[in-house]
């Protein structure tokens, strides 16, 4: 087998050879499939899994109910709509614990939490347009209703809650890392291209917004473009930039000396081109291992941002959201209820930090 000189295909074999670095790529890949069919997945496909059933709060994973559906309509949606953004869903669900087949009604029992005896209500046959008789109500409009993950303090799916949560937090960080990486490769390549008083100027403003504290600088720009689900992506990004900024400065600070360079010059290159076409391939190696880092402190702080209640807003769900609404549970007698998004938290950052790891051994020319 003729082996590969370029260097590229060399990073590549050693990436392949890291097997907590393969692992963790093939669990983010994984992770990014479930964000795009969130909504096929999940158990309750309503937009944002927003399903409440005040009854069966808080219950144990593998719950399971009798669940009577009373049908509204709704304007009918794009199925592509519904795949992405769910369903309007303006049905009636309740809880049962049994029910009674009369005439041209059903009376069910309400589910309740202690074993007693719910209140009884009857619906009439007409509620249920597909049912052209009382005995096929059971069978099209009550189901037998599993929670794998249990259900959160207001009686909604946990599972479907932490499917469609994915998103956000894949979502942050993939935003907060193209923002970071355009703002700091620009500056960074700007400083240490030109050096003089356009390098003191930036390296200035870099210190000035290193030295305020990352956590501190999110709230106060989410706090001037107001709370939501885009400003805290934007804000995030804002902060992340500066790190960035110093390792291109100092790749671009050493790249510049280097002969091809100064061949380009020679050759009436603008500064421009040369940046871009020769200084900036050649300095790209420690950004990306920068860039997972920062694609994990950008899950941890949305995280934080949500559970401080400035991220993303209710009912959208948010993992840091899930644990601020959760957190109690822990001396409750109901410590799934945090731990779960806790943890689910904790392998999506520790997966980016393995594959940052994979990728600086990898091109590590010393070890090639």
């Amino acid at each position: 087998m003729k082996n590969s000189t370029s260097l590229t295909q060399i990073a590549l074999q050693k990436f392949k050879k890291n097997f907590w670095g393969v692992f963790s790529l093939g669990f983010l890949t994984l992770c990014v499939l479930v964000a795009i069919f969130a909504y096929a997945l999940a158990p309750d496909n309503s937009q944002n899994a927003n399903q409440m059933h005040l009854s069966i709060h808080s219950k144990n994973p593998g719950f399971s109910v009798q669940m009577l559906t009373i049908p509204t309509a709704v304007e009918k949606q794009n199925p592509l709509s519904v795949f992405f953004f769910g369903k309007k869903n303006a049905d009636t669900e309740i809880p049962v614990s049994k029910y009674v087949l009369k005439k041209n009604t059903i009376e069910i029992t309400e589910y309740t939490p202690d074993g007693t005896e719910g209140l009884q209500k009857e619906y009439a046959l007409s509620l249920f347009p597909d049912a052209s008789s009382v005995e096929e109500i059971p069978q099209k409009y009550i189901s037998e209703k599993k929670f794998l993950l249990g259900t959160d303090k207001y009686g909604r799916d946990l599972l479907s809650r932490m499917l469609i949560g994915i998103r956000i937090s894949l979502a942050i960080g993939f935003v907060a890392v193209f923002i970071s990486l355009v703002i700091g490769i620009a500056m960074g390549a700007i400083a240490g291209y030109f050096g003089g008083k356009v390098d003191a100027a930036i390296m200035w403003l870099i210190n000035v917004t290193w030295s305020i504290p990352t956590l501190l600088l999110v709230i106060a720009i989410t706090l001037a473009l107001g709370k939501g689900f885009w400003q805290v992506f934007i804000a995030v990004g804002l902060t992340m930039w500066v790190e960035v900024a110093r390792v291109v400065r100092g790749q671009v600070m050493g790249v510049k000396q280097m002969q091809y360079v100064t061949a380009a010059r020679a050759l009436g290159f603008n500064d421009f081109r040369i940046i871009v076409k020769h200084i900036l391939p050649n300095s790209m190696a420690p950004v990306i291992i920068i860039s997972a880092a920062n694609f994990a402190g950008a899950i941890l702080i949305e995280s934080g941002l949500s559970f401080l209640g400035i991220g993303a807003q209710p009912p959208m769900p948010s993992w840091g959201g899930i644990i601020k609404d959760h957190y109690a549970y822990i001396i409750l007698g109901k410590p799934y209820l945090a731990l779960i998004p806790g943890l689910a938290i904790m392998s999506l950052v520790t997966a980016f930090m393995l594959i940052g790891n994979a990728l600086r051994d990898a091109m590590d020319v010393r070890n090639a």
